[in-house]
């Protein structure tokens, strides 16, 4: 009933993260039902993308310069490292535009159960950078995960023989618009061992 054409395409299109066979089907099916607008503007883009678009080699954020436009800016706090797990971690962060320091991006958390050590992300090019003398604090922005809580524990301890005194991390608790009512145990707790004074 489909040919093996659409058929490659649907299955490619569930790979997608957030997408699984039904949302490909729909989405090849939109594809195809406005071939002559947003195809060719789709292709084009991913082709440009494919050939402009790298990792930073300084920070590992995506960009079609190297370094990023993050590690160029001259108003960004040279002194101030915000390491997170993925560019995806970064984004979210830049979308507060509350942060104004540089960042690092790992690649991934430690994980025995999938074989990720130390030498498989980016620690290498962190302590590279924190020797440099300019960085002053580090924050560990990783998901509060044993994976994402391991790693932050291993990097602080290496930083420190670096000769970086002040990690902090990021706060853990009741987000903004929450009630307690709803929210697990483990954030409740979190919140009450972060609590400040008013």
């Amino acid at each position: 009933m489909i040919s093996d054409e659409l058929k490659t395409l649907i299955h490619l299109l569930s790979k997608l993260p957030g997408l699984g066979p039904r949302s490909g089907k729909r989405v090849a099916l939109h594809l195809l039902q406005n071939r002559t607008t947003t195809l060719p503007a789709l292709t084009e883009s991913l082709q440009i993308v494919s050939a402009k678009v790298k990792n930073c080699t300084t920070c590992g954020n995506l960009d079609s310069q190297n370094p990023c436009a993050l590690c160029t800016d001259p108003r960004r706090d040279r002194s101030l490292i915000c390491v997170v797990e993925s560019v995806a971690d970064l984004w979210a962060l830049e979308r507060t535009a509350s942060y104004k320091g540089q960042y690092h991006v790992l690649g991934g958390v430690l994980s025995a159960l999938d074989g990720v050590g130390p030498e498989d992300l980016g620690f290498s090019a962190l302590f590279n950078r924190c020797r440099a003398g300019t960085v002053t604090e580090i924050i560990m922005a990783l998901n509060a995960t044993v994976e994402g809580q391991t790693t932050s524990h291993y990097l602080a301890e290496r930083l420190k023989e670096i000769g970086i005194q002040h990690i902090s991390s990021l706060a853990r608790g009741v987000p903004v618009g929450g009630e307690l009512d709803y929210l697990d145990e483990g954030t409740i707790s979190a919140a009450l061992l972060s609590r400040r004074d008013v």
